[in-house]
């Protein structure tokens, strides 16, 4: 239950509406998310169920990664896991019949290079046939309550049974992304097998390389591309320590170009252009002062608890942030350090963004300079009836 939960608290942040940004790009579905502030900062139909090819491979890696216990372990190749993949015309990892590799190396070939052959030979490993491991696949999507994906191949072949949406395939990227075996695969810009045979490269960086396109901001990540789905991509980058995940399906499929690391371009180097991370609370600022009764220094100056930073257009307007402090307006020397003295709301543009207790910090100076003169009347009267009893005392004394 606490699964399912998750999963939809990840589904809201993700259908959290994004800016209305409107980029030139050929992919026809595609989500960015702020990784760091659970923000989708640009979408274009990111809920339409299409053809996703390789991006499948995603599912196939989180599944397998799930039900394998030791990615050291070996395992054989037999001719199952070759049987059609030449009639399919798809990508391979370029292992052979007979080679013994770990599961580790079939991974590394499923991600990297696409390989059609890692992903049927992890799928018989695992689940003992395709077919079991697509079942496996399709259990994890309803765990994830996920509503607009289903798997037919643990390939990403085009098939009407094998879709899901730009939004739906982030949550999955993104599910993926907590194992840091995934993490590391997709971020490796080339991998030796264990038996030194095969050598795989991130397509990524090379597609991006040949055409000239400087993506260099972009971690890693997974291509995928069928005559149905275009050409596919899911990346993490990061920049100015920002961390970005993207997501674009369908995008313009030819030859000439990449365009789907083409999109991924024109979609990153906007927003980095243009937005970043701002402190926009600084907890050395203070946001008021309230008046010491009886202290050495008459006011006391209140701070934030803490820094806020917040992923904002550079030219945010700084009049936009609101404090609202509800509380004591003054105090005495005699208040005791860690008291509360009331609330601060913090507002960006009218939303709400922090409320803190705040509380008496450090010990306050007692001035019986500032005592006297605030108390000065009663001061006098006490002397002056202390000096009569004096003298009253004295006269008695003086008759006797």
């Amino acid at each position: 239950m606490k699964k399912v939960l998750s999963f939809i608290f990840i589904f809201i942040l993700f259908m959290v509406r994004a800016n209305a940004v409107e980029l030139d790009v050929s992919s026809k579905n595609a989500i960015l998310y702020n990784m760091d502030t659970e923000e989708v900062l640009y979408e274009k139909d990111a809920d339409e169920k299409v053809s996703i090819a390789s991006l499948t491979k995603i599912m196939t890696a989180l599944v397998s990664i799930e039900n394998i216990e030791d990615l050291d372990a070996q395992v054989v190749l037999t001719a199952d896991d070759f049987d059609g993949l030449v009639e399919a015309n798809v990508v391979t990892a370029g292992f052979t019949k007979g080679e013994v590799v770990t599961y580790r190396d079939l991974l590394y070939g499923l991600l990297l290079p696409s390989g059609a052959d890692a992903a049927k030979a992890l799928a018989r490993n695992v689940a003992g046939s395709e077919e079991n491991f697509i079942k496996m696949m399709n259990e994890k999507v309803k765990e994830m309550n996920l509503e607009n994906t289903n798997f037919s191949t643990v390939i990403g072949l085009d098939d009407d049974n094998n879709y899901s949406t730009a939004r739906e395939v982030a949550l999955i990227f993104k599910e993926a992304l907590k194992n840091e075996d995934f993490k590391t695969i997709i971020t490796t810009k080339e991998y030796t097998s264990s038996d030194g045979k095969v050598k795989f490269h991130s397509t990524i960086q090379s597609n991006a390389k040949k055409f000239e396109i400087d993506v260099s901001y972009i971690l890693g990540g997974k291509t995928g591309t069928t005559t149905d789905a275009g050409l596919c991509l899911a990346t993490i980058a990061k920049e100015n320590d920002v961390n970005y995940m993207l997501v674009t399906l369908g995008a313009l499929y030819d030859k000439k170009a990449p365009h789907n690391i083409e999109d991924a371009q024109t979609i990153y180097d906007y927003f980095i252009e243009n937005y970043g991370n701002h402190m926009i609370v600084d907890k050395e600022t203070p946001f008021t002062e309230i008046n010491v009764k009886y202290g050495s220094e008459k006011t006391l100056k209140l701070y934030p608890t803490k820094n806020i930073t917040k992923y904002l257009e550079n030219d945010y307007d700084k009049n936009d942030i609101k404090y609202v402090y509800n509380g004591r307006e003054e105090i005495t020397a005699f208040t005791k350090k860690g008291e509360k003295l009331g609330t601060l709301e913090i507002y960006y543009q009218d939303d709400l963004i922090d409320k803190e207790n705040i509380v008496l910090t450090e010990s306050l100076q007692f001035s019986i300079f500032e005592f006297a003169k605030e108390n000065i009347v009663i001061i006098l009267s006490i002397i002056t009836v202390v000096v009569i009893i004096v003298v009253f005392i004295f006269k008695r004394k003086k008759s006797k």
